[in-house]
């Protein structure tokens, strides 16, 4: 058996334990709710009649769920919870439909409704705890997908950067392929285009990225390698950085065509659905925000002189300027409105740097989430100085204020926050940004929440 086919057998193995651990996991919930006062004068043979279509209706419902497919991150929350409520639903949906047809007996309804609960709990569980091992499975090197790229440029980059930005994927890149005297702008091992076909038979390859211009001469040369060899060929369209958009594929007639998907918070559900979440969390948090507040407010009060909130002007949803709250972490001075804080920055005081690199100081800013300002999660609102000046340098800047700022955001959660000393990184602030209002679900505002919490507890060289 090749390496390839290997690889292809422990994709399908990996498959298959998620449904067995799901078909598991069922039986489990379906034993504990025998334990239930109510089924004690159930007849045994109707229970396991019962069994039997629990586990029939099991096998529609984790069909549905392609759970280690390489395509796909292993762990992304929103996706495994989504696909977990699907399967809920299925099961839900069969079983019912095969209980009414056989005219067995229904149980009670809240026997369903608290068999279902317990099952959407213990699948969750089950499958973000193997979405996890599945990443590190791979992140270890296993399970992974041989690949190569043909091109060096910008779009050989940017895909090489989100193969390898999450070890989830389980991709891993044999190597680059271009003409000659191409610059592979530091990528890796970069072969003459000539010497393709022969790699991908030496190597084992499954898949090739193609990311040179559909006009590139080596376009069918490529495909026809893809196709004697039973390799996957996939195209890389030439999309620039900034349109960091998801897009679907249609058809007209024979013709291919890309569509940009809607923005989800234009709709009135999801806009309220997040101002809700906002309203609550915001107010539970203000609820103990006192204790925070009276020790902070002393410490500054006895720290420098000067007030305990910096209040400073910031654009917000639409480009309107909002006064943005912060815990002051600088001692008083006239640049605070146009110089941005650096490390070693000696306007910051010794309880401000703490602050900072704790990120304590945006608390406050759960004020102007309440007020309507802001929103937990959401693109960090810049200087109005800074809004003008990126706003000529960098194409669909101003896109980020179709939603509401917010306390944290997609791009902190990736690594940029803070100093935006070089263009590079508000671009790829902006990219990260856009990515968010395009891809929103509640889901990943809880996410990104979360790993705000626990960057809080690690070393972070950009939080100053």
């Amino acid at each position: 058996m090749s390496r390839q086919d290997r690889i292809i057998e422990s994709s399908r193995a990996i498959s298959l334990l998620f449904n067995i651990g799901g078909v598991v996991v069922i039986n489990i919930v379906f034993f504990l709710l025998l334990l239930t006062p109510d089924l004690s004068h159930i007849p045994a043979s109707y229970m396991r009649e019962l069994l039997l279509l629990v586990n029939v209706s099991a096998i529609p419902a984790l069909a549905i769920c392609h759970l280690g497919r390489h395509e796909q991150r292993a762990m992304v929350l929103d996706r495994v919870a989504g696909s977990t409520l699907m399967a809920v639903v299925v099961h839900a949906l069969v079983l019912l439909s095969l209980t009414a047809f056989l005219h067995l007996e229904e149980l009670r309804v809240r026997l369903y409704v608290l068999f279902y609960a317990m099952m959407t709990v213990g699948l969750l569980t089950f499958r973000v705890a193997g979405a996890y091992a599945l990443k590190t499975y791979r992140r270890r090197g296993y399970n992974y997908i041989r690949v190569v790229i043909v091109g060096t440029g910008a779009g050989a980059e940017r895909l090489t950067s989100s193969l390898y930005n999450d070890s989830g994927y389980g991709y891993k890149i044999l190597g680059y392929f271009d003409a000659a005297d191409s610059c592979n702008n530091g990528l890796g091992k970069v072969y003459d285009i000539s010497e393709l076909e022969k790699f991908v038979v030496d190597n084992d390859v499954r898949q090739i990225f193609f990311t040179l211009s559909g006009q590139h001469p080596a376009l069918a040369e490529t495909i026809r390698i893809a196709d004697d060899h039973c390799v996957e060929f996939y195209y890389v369209p030439q999309i620039p950085r900034t349109v960091a958009r998801n897009f679907e594929l249609h058809n007209v007639g024979h013709i291919p065509v890309l569509s940009i998907r809607r923005n989800p918070l234009k709709s009135t559900f999801n806009r309220m659905l997040k101002r809700s979440f906002d309203i609550a969390v915001s107010s539970v948090f203000l609820c103990f925000y006192p204790l925070i507040y009276i020790p902070v407010a002393i410490a500054i009060k006895l720290g420098s002189p000067g007030p305990v909130y910096f209040k400073q002007e910031r654009t917000g949803y639409r480009g309107r300027s909002f006064k943005c709250l912060k815990f002051r972490t600088m001692r008083v001075n006239a640049a605070s409105d146009s110089c941005q804080a650096t490390k070693n920055d000696p306007r910051k005081t010794r309880l401000g740097d703490f602050l900072r690199r704790t990120s304590i100081d945006e608390l406050p800013q759960f004020i102007n989430v309440w007020r309507g300002d802001m929103s937990i999660v959401g693109p960090r609102p810049h200087m109005l100085m800074h809004t003008e000046q990126y706003s000529e340098l960098i194409d669909r800047y101003m896109l980020r204020h179709a939603v509401k700022p917010g306390i944290t955001g997609w791009a902190q959660v990736n690594g940029y926050r803070g100093l935006t000393d070089e263009l590079w990184k508000m671009e790829r602030r902006v990219e990260c940004d856009v990515w968010y209002i395009e891809n929103w679900t509640l889901l990943l505002d809880v996410k990104i929440m979360v790993r705000t919490v626990m960057n809080t507890f690690r070393s972070d060289d950009n939080a100053f």
